[in-house]
């Protein structure tokens, strides 16, 4: 009989790090390993690393150096470090920190398995030296779905796999394993970026802009399904550029639907939308789509315009809020979020202070600020006119504390709303909770009902909101109020 081998992994970062993992246990799964969900129980801890910001990464080595330690009082064995920080740094991440006993790159995705096997019988297998990922692919997006069979493409495995890779759940199975029993699910719309923002290194180590299939996208959401998904998440670093590289720039206006209508699904929604690449068509599609969420998550970082060029990003006060008008006018209730920068290399007390008129007008559900900081390898960490670091860090407070009582009111003008709320947790201490179709997981705040009978995980209500606390809504349960699939998510 084979020897009992337990792998836990441990995932920091964003969903698409989310999605990774769970195709790198459905590989480790279709090899004989056993999946545990605690670190202290598996003889390999596996660190899925977030190399986005300073504060992330930072969060990445204390899970190392957290893992590490089982290894004095427990049964771990071994520590492995993958994701992007692993990617981005590679042998220099390996020398930094020898408590990890392997640092693997995308590269090593494929095999995973023998890599773990090679660790935990004591071997070594060498860290890999950190290339620009970007160089892998053509430069013109035609020519990359031919090239990108070769290239490691986490999240991207087939769905329709040969005899023996599929888990155990079937044939039409992707390599894929879930990790919790969570109704939402992530799913790869498509890897890498083709966008050249001066103080971003994404592209650099998750490479160019490369689509899935949608017949993989598909297949795997009809599969979620079964797992008893009810609402996906499609996830990239730029949804709106899906399908130009397989000679359709409007894909996703003819994917979503498709993705309503798979039997099981309650709500679609799409993450990760740039501005700039917003058009008629997509706006419409997600305004008026059945189970197809109203939400628009805008990745526009600012909106003064001499601070939108310096970052290589277009834009404009004046034109987001014309945006934003565009889709309230399709969607008046729908669901609006953005991360900002402040303190960027040359930002002028008038920037900032456009940056707060855009705010205010706003009306985002959802905020996200973060204080600028040198990131290596990218062209702003080259820039002149650096602020000081506590000019940032007073900015920094002065818009978190801005977008605090702006996303508290916004939850406020939603009183009286009736809302689509899929019911995620009930708990008889905690009480019960769930999103709304304006809320993200994670990111978004959430909906706090007022009782928890007759709800269960995975149900799709309709509940009127009757308060708030800060972001969160707190609504009541509309008796006989399950969602009718040709009402969807409005």
């Amino acid at each position: 009989m084979p020897e009992r081998r337990t792998v836990a992994l441990v995932t920091l970062g964003c969903a698409r790090n989310e999605v990774d993992s769970e195709e790198l246990a459905g590989r480790l799964e279709a090899d004989g390993w056993e999946l545990v969900e605690h670190a202290e129980d598996a003889d390999v801890a596996v660190v899925n690393t977030c190399g986005f910001v300073e504060a992330a990464k930072k969060d990445s080595v204390d899970a190392l150096l957290e893992a590490n330690d089982l290894k004095d009082h427990g049964r771990t064995q071994a520590v492995v470090a993958v994701g992007c920080m692993a990617e981005r740094y590679g042998k220099e991440l390996a020398q930094a920190l020898p408590e990890a006993d392997g640092v693997l790159g995308f590269d090593d995705y494929a095999d995973i398995s023998d890599r773990l096997q090679t660790i935990l019988s004591g071997g070594i297998h060498a860290s890999h030296t950190p290339r620009d990922r970007r160089k892998l692919l053509p430069i013109s997006p035609a020519e990359r779905q031919s090239a990108g069979a070769d290239i490691a493409l986490p999240g991207h495995a087939p769905v329709d796999l040969p005899d023996g890779l599929a888990p155990a759940s079937g044939p039409r199975a992707p390599l894929r394993r879930r990790l919790d029993g969570s109704p939402v699910a992530s799913v790869k719309l498509a890897s890498g970026c083709d966008r050249r923002c001066s103080f971003c290194a994404i592209p650099s180590f998750r490479g160019s802009f490369i689509s899935r299939r949608p017949s993989d996208v598909l297949g795997e959401t009809r599969w979620l399904a079964e797992q008893g998904v009810k609402e996906i998440m499609l996830v990239s670093e730029n949804n709106t550029s899906y399908g130009k590289d397989l000679g359709d720039i409007r894909l996703l206006e003819t994917l979503l639907p498709e993705l309503a209508a798979v039997d099981g699904i309650e709500r679609v929604r799409v993450s990760y939308l740039q501005p700039a690449e917003m058009r008629p068509g997509l706006i419409d599609v997600l305004t008026s789509t059945p189970k197809v969420a109203p939400y628009f998550d805008l990745s526009f970082q600012h909106s003064a315009p001499g601070v939108l060029r310096a970052m290589r990003r277009f834009g404009s006060t004046d034109q987001f809020l014309e945006l934003l008008d565009t889709i309230r006018a399709k969607a008046p209730g729908a669901g609006v979020r953005s991360n900002f920068i402040v303190g960027f290399p040359g930002e002028s007390a008038d920037d900032l202070a456009e940056l707060e008129r855009f705010l205010n007008g706003a009306r985002l559900d959802a905020i996200g600020v973060f204080g600028y900081s040198d990131e290596e390898g990218t062209e702003a960490a080259t820039y002149e006119n650096k602020l000081d670091e506590d000019v940032v860090a007073e900015r920094l407070a002065r818009v978190s504390r801005l977008a605090e009582e702006l996303v508290s009111q916004r939850a406020e003008d939603r009183v009286g709303e009736t809302v689509q709320v899929l019911v995620e947790s009930v708990d008889g201490e905690e009480g019960a909770y769930g999103r709304g179709a304006h809320q993200a997981p994670e990111t978004d705040g959430q909906v706090l009902f007022t009782t928890g009978e007759g709800l269960s995980v995975g149900l799709m209500v309709e509940a009127k909101v009757v308060g708030t606390e800060g972001v969160d809504l707190v609504a009541e349960p509309l008796q006989g109020s399950l969602a009718c699939p040709e009402e969807g998510v409005r």
